[in-house]
């Protein structure tokens, strides 16, 4: 079982960033890829990034390729989620997600077997 706590939400102007983290326990983070999902108002869970277990694979919506950058500290057992030039559209809940043992990087939610609670991140114009 994995647990996973996110961290770093809040109100920033458009075109400003912020870096949400995620701290994993309760199982060896290095064992997992990782994701970003991410929920607007109104909207559906999305898919924002993912990562490899290594680190060495990462994988981008497009609606935020350039803009964010997903990286992880293994040793840390933490993932992060550096966002810059943020938008109005970018609001949302963000939520980080282990993915099933054997799964690599992945833009599907099913294949996520670990969801944090999420943070929330609001983008004022």
């Amino acid at each position: 079982q994995v647990h996973l706590v996110e961290s770093g939400g809040g109100l920033v102007q458009a075109g400003g960033s912020r870096r949400l983290s995620c701290a994993a326990s309760g199982g060896t983070f290095s064992r997992y890829a990782m994701g970003w999902f991410r929920q607007p108002p109104g909207k559906e869970r999305e898919f924002v990034a993912a990562i490899s277990w290594r680190g060495s694979s990462t994988y981008y919506a497009d609606s935020v390729k350039g803009r964010f950058s997903v990286s992880r500290d293994n040793t840390r057992n933490t993932l992060y989620l550096q966002m810059s030039s943020l938008k109005p559209e970018d609001t949302a809940v963000y939520y980080c997600a282990a993915a099933r043992i054997g799964t690599g990087v992945s833009d599907i939610g099913s294949r996520y077997a670990y969801w944090g609670q999420g943070t929330q991140v609001t983008v004022s114009s």
